[in-house]
């Protein structure tokens, strides 16, 4: 049996350079940083005070206070996006919709994090008594994906992806190969996390993994600079909608690139340090090249995990140096980070999204805070200011907690 093709027919994000696409991709080929000192808690006796939070948030912009109450912000974040990105792609006004070829495959590596501080808090001080009955189905990572389902009436396949920061890609590419083999005409996917609160900073702060350049915040996110000193802590939502093609064309959708090539693999070697052969992510690479059926010298643009850490940067330069040899020279780099903050599970969706928007746009924005280049980096990071390049074929990279390693390939269309 031949696969099916699969292109992407709506996008849809939230995030803290941009509560919708238009926003976000402006801001992000303007280069302008959404890191800032952290507003949603007191940060006095916590090393790192910085985060990429969603600015001038309303949620009762766009649920009701009672439906606000049983769902935790990330899973707010998720249905946001979700909307945005199923009024753009339009297929639920199609007659010809089933609702059981149309499913939702989200990623998200914490999830309600919010929800499972306050409760514990009410747990310790006031007994379990006072524990909300909706804390279960408000903290779980699987529920986006059913609030998802349940507002738009997808009763197709549906679950979660949690692998850490590589969440994102690991549920675009399981929807990808649902919809490969017949087992959807449609799926929405992406990724939604927030987790800028007291205990996840604490967490990754006291690990070391948060830059603490608390006095400049807009300048504390530098993917493979010299002088970086680690990730900021971001929140917020991406969401595609993949579609099979001819699904697609025979109801006559706008279609913002082709999904072609999607590959995972693991270090197997630490919990939190990528391994510094680069070896799993090499193969990961050049799986996903393999299936999409092309060369290395078909890519025109890589967005990059990018996180800002001295070993991921450092691993993920080694790893595209040698999967791409001399010609890595010849590809434009890029760090969606370097503004949104690391948005842990939802990062990649985002990522993903800028990806179609550079297909289409022809645009690829910049890496911001390039200013001291690490001599162990040394690609075209895109640096300070946006380009134009017709992108035919664009990568991106996702590494996780855990080892996990996942890349996606758009193209063209």
């Amino acid at each position: 049996m031949s696969k099916k093709r699969v292109v992407v027919t709506g996008i849809g994000t939230i995030n803290a350079v941009g509560h919708n696409v238009k926003e976000t991709w402006q801001n992000l080929l303007d280069g302008k940083s959404g890191i800032a000192r952290i507003t949603h808690f007191d940060t006095e006796d916590f090393a790192s005070k910085i985060g990429a939070e969603v600015k001038n948030f309303d949620a009762t912009n766009y649920l009701t206070k009672k439906e606000i109450k049983k769902i935790d912000l990330y899973a707010i974040y998720a249905i946001i996006a979700a909307s945005e990105a199923i009024a753009d792609s339009g297929f639920t006004k199609d007659e010809n919709y089933d609702p059981y070829k149309a499913g939702c495959i989200t990623g998200a590596g914490i999830g309600g994090m919010l929800a499972f501080e306050d409760e514990v808090r009410k747990l310790v001080a006031k007994g379990p008594k006072r524990v909300s009955p909706h804390f279960i189905p408000k903290m779980i990572c699987n529920i986006g994906a059913a609030h998802i389902a349940i507002k738009n009436n997808l009763k197709g396949i549906n679950f979660n992806c949690s692998s850490a920061c590589a969440s994102a890609n690991h549920a675009i590419g399981t929807s990808f190969r649902a919809i490969q083999y017949g087992d959807a005409d449609i799926i929405v996917t992406g990724g939604s996390e927030a987790s800028v609160t007291p205990l996840a900073v604490a967490g990754f702060a006291n690990m070391k993994a948060l830059s603490t350049r608390n006095d400049d915040p807009q300048k504390a996110s530098r993917p493979f600079d010299k002088e970086r000193d680690g990730f900021v802590v971001g929140e917020g939502a991406g969401i595609l909608v993949l579609e099979e093609y001819e699904h697609a064309k025979n109801r006559g959708a706008k279609i913002y690139a082709e999904l072609v090539g999607y590959a995972a693999t693991d270090d197997a070697y630490h919990v939190t340090a990528p391994a510094p052969d680069g070896n799993a992510g090499i193969v990961a690479i050049q799986n996903a090249l393999s299936d999409a059926n092309i060369g290395i010298k078909d890519i025109d643009y890589i967005n990059a995990h990018g996180t800002s850490t001295p070993p991921n940067d450092r691993t993920e330069t080694l790893i595209i140096r040698k999967v791409f040899g001399e010609y890595a020279d010849s590809i434009n780099v890029n760090s969606t980070k370097s503004m949104t903050g690391h948005c842990l599970g939802g990062a990649a969706a985002i990522e993903a999204i800028v990806c179609c928007k550079s297909i289409e746009t022809g645009e690829i924005h910049p890496t911001i805070n390039l200013e001291n280049p690490d001599p162990d980096c040394d690609l075209n990071y895109t640096p300070n200011t946006k380009i134009k390049r017709n992108v035919k074929f664009a990568l991106s990279n996702s590494l996780g907690f855990g080892g996990h390693n996942a890349t996606i390939i758009f193209k063209k269309i």
